[in-house]
């Protein structure tokens, strides 16, 4: 009799390659016995079984192509295993163009010709992100050897820190956590830490960090500076059934919102910024209250309350 933990592992295995048969099917037009053998590693007739057991749940989704020796989908297909997600697909894409991953990674079988924008590489050490992440998961205190952009930090200096989390602005990636040094919460460039030492006692813990656990609400809408075609474009594009899309943000990422959106950039050309903030008033507020602040804060826009620290 198999044990429940092999009986988990098979049913998991089987539901993998139904999942992959039906993303084939769906991405590529269809799907054969070979791909299966290839992906899995299972034997000829274990793969008949799989495509066997697929047609059984989604009778109208596959159709035999005797001449191709291949099962290409129906006019009618209709996915059994969740909704198909560009993003991912695209983002694998973008993953695969980087080198950041193989194609055997992948359910992807054939991808096209696909190129990713070359972006300067920023470099993280990975004994330094081990010793961070250990810290994270201990709740303890570390000690990294950090170079601030600040005119008033020229050269790298060692700072306590009480790290609790991880965030991307899409660029680059941030440590979120307490300064000992300024005694407050802030981000740190996690590329610009060359060093880690001193594992010690914690800080305030995240529970304290106001600017990381409150939400704000930016409500997005097409730029009014736009055609009435474009407006409408633009609220496809970015999901908008009703002309706004609420996009909840932790206060501590407002700026960088700010900064992916352009509303940085003073531009008299809508096409530029086909996004804007509709309660942009609110949205200003909350960012002159977020004290985390990272290293490009140095010179802020007039009247912004913005000051660097880190």
């Amino acid at each position: 009799m198999l044990s429940q933990m092999e009986t988990t592992r098979r049913a998991w295995g089987v539901k993998q390659r139904l999942e992959f048969i039906e993303s084939r099917a769906f991405w590529e037009g269809g799907i054969n016995r070979a791909d299966l053998s290839d992906k899995f590693g299972v034997s000829t007739p274990q793969a008949s079984n799989d495509l066997a057991q697929y047609r059984a749940i989604a009778p109208d989704n596959l159709n035999y192509d005797a001449s191709a020796k291949r099962y290409v989908a129906s006019a009618n297909f209709v996915p059994k295993f969740g909704t198909p997600n560009a993003d991912r697909y695209l983002s694998q894409l973008k993953a695969l163009a980087e080198g950041v991953i193989d194609l055997d990674d992948t359910f992807i079988g054939s991808p096209p010709v696909a190129v990713a924008m070359p972006v300067p590489n920023r470099r993280v050490d990975p004994n330094m992100l081990r010793h961070i992440l250990a810290a994270v998961r201990g709740g303890l205190s570390v000690e990294f050897r950090y170079q601030s952009m600040n005119a008033a930090r020229p050269v790298p200096q060692w700072r306590r820190v009480t790290p609790h989390a991880f965030g991307s602005d899409g660029l680059r990636w941030h440590i979120r956590g307490y300064c000992h040094i300024d005694h407050h919460f802030k981000d740190f460039i996690l590329s610009r830490v060359s060093g880690v030492r001193a594992i010690g006692p914690a800080g305030p813990s995240a529970r304290e960090d106001e600017d990381w656990s409150a939400m704000f609400d930016a409500v997005l809408e097409p730029n009014p500076g736009l055609s009435e075609g474009q407006r409408a474009a633009v609220a496809w594009e970015y999901a908008m059934p009703a002309g706004q899309v609420t996009l909840p943000v932790r206060r501590a990422f407002l700026y960088y919102l700010r900064r992916r959106l352009r509303l940085d950039v003073e531009n008299d050309l809508p096409a530029e910024t086909p996004v804007v903030v509709a309660n942009r008033f609110e949205f200003d507020v909350a960012l002159k209250s977020a004290k985390g602040l990272v290293a490009e804060r140095v010179n802020p826009p007039a009247g912004q309350g913005v000051s660097l620290t880190c």
